[in-house]
């Protein structure tokens, strides 16, 4: 048995972990028949509320503009989806630092059972979209008389 060194520079070690997950959400959305997942280069940070009422998700999109939200619904996901847009550099302007995430973003959930997709608004105000999805009116199992004969 030979030993090798393990070099975290040399063309072996070229492993993206982003990419490898991209590949397995693709696949998981295929397998389930959802379609593929989609991935974005950010991801904002959201709550989740639920009432009697609704399900309520706040997403913190700060400096995102409306035009460039997008909520949709399909086949019981909600997905969230847009694009915060970079700064660019200008004459007598220089960035020392940019911490946050900029390009585009998706953030998908799938909804419950009760939740209505007939019945979603959505506002945006002050950097954070509240999604609004109602819930269904719970049925009452029906008790039906079966004659024996």
């Amino acid at each position: 048995m030979r030993l090798v060194r393990w070099d975290p520079i040399g063309p072996m070690s070229r492993w993206d972990g982003f990419r490898e997950l991209e590949e397995m959400a693709e696949g998981l959305g295929e397998l389930t028949g959802r379609g593929p997942i989609r991935a974005g280069d950010w991801s904002p940070a959201v709550d989740i509320e639920e009432t009697d009422q609704e399900f309520l998700i706040k997403a913190e999109l700060p400096e995102v503009k409306r035009e460039d939200i997008e909520v949709s619904i399909q086949d019981g996901v909600l997905a969230i989806e847009g694009e915060r847009k970079l700064e660019m550099e200008q004459k007598g302007r220089t960035f020392h630092r940019v911490e946050r995430s900029y390009g585009r973003f998706v953030r998908s959930f799938a909804l419950p059972e009760d939740a209505d997709a007939a019945k979603v608004r959505a506002d945006f105000k002050e950097g954070v979209l509240r999604v609004r999805v109602a819930k269904r009116a719970p049925t009452k199992a029906k008790s039906v008389q079966v004659k024996v004969a």
